[in-house]
């Protein structure tokens, strides 16, 4: 497979899988009642998320018809696009945290406080990456019930006329935005700005609710 068709699917994965799990948040905040979510259970759902988002992403890296036959050059690239796809998301979650405690200058702490922490971020997106890696000595633990319930759900999304179509063209513009994301995620580590702490994100240690939207 080409590496820009690869990458255009990678983008169809991820959004169909984005707007699968967005049910699923949506179910367990009905479920909930409404509550606000402490920081436990924020960043549990958050690394549920990414354990199967790696998980889904691995087994389209698998030889087609094969529960263990990995496509090497298919892995690497997915690796590479994972890495780029959380270093995004951390810096999205982190310039969100900053606009809101700037636009929150001069209300109390407890008022400026968000649901962003830094170090737990950087352990959930490492954990999700190292799982990737042993999926790929140990293929077979990826095929698990519910994350082939993910594959499947989103093959079969895919191959939907209208929203297959949808999500395509959403893959597109995902394509667009990974591609993006990889210039500006591999500047963003060598430049070591990644493995700067900083006083602002240690001082998350309270946290509130807004609706997450990737």
């Amino acid at each position: 497979m080409d590496t820009l068709d690869f990458i255009f699917r990678l983008g169809v994965v991820f959004a169909i899988y984005g707007f699968l799990f967005g049910l699923i948040e949506i179910a367990l905040l009905l479920l909930s009642g409404g509550r606000k979510r402490s920081l436990g259970e924020i960043y549990l759902v958050r690394a549920v998320k990414y354990f199967f988002l790696v998980d889904v992403t691995f087994l389209f890296c698998l030889e087609e018809g094969q529960s263990d036959t990995v496509v090497l050059n298919q892995v690497i690239l997915a690796g590479i696009i994972l890495l780029t796809y959380f270093v995004g998301k951390f810096q999205n979650n982190q310039n969100k945290t900053r606009i809101f405690q700037m636009m929150g200058t001069g209300l109390p702490n407890q008022l400026r406080t968000t649901n962003f922490n830094a170090r737990v971020e950087i352990a959930v997106i490492s954990i999700a990456l190292i799982m990737f890696g042993v999926f790929w000595y140990y293929p077979q633990i990826a095929s698990n019930p519910l994350s082939l319930w993910f594959h499947e759900s989103i093959l079969n999304i895919e191959s939907t006329p209208i929203f297959g179509f949808i999500f395509k063209v959403i893959g597109f513009f995902v394509l667009i935005n990974l591609i993006s994301k990889m210039v500006n995620g591999l500047t963003f580590i060598l430049s070591g700005e990644a493995f700067v702490r900083r006083e602002s994100d240690d001082d998350n240690d309270d946290f509130i609710d807004y609706t997450e939207v990737d």
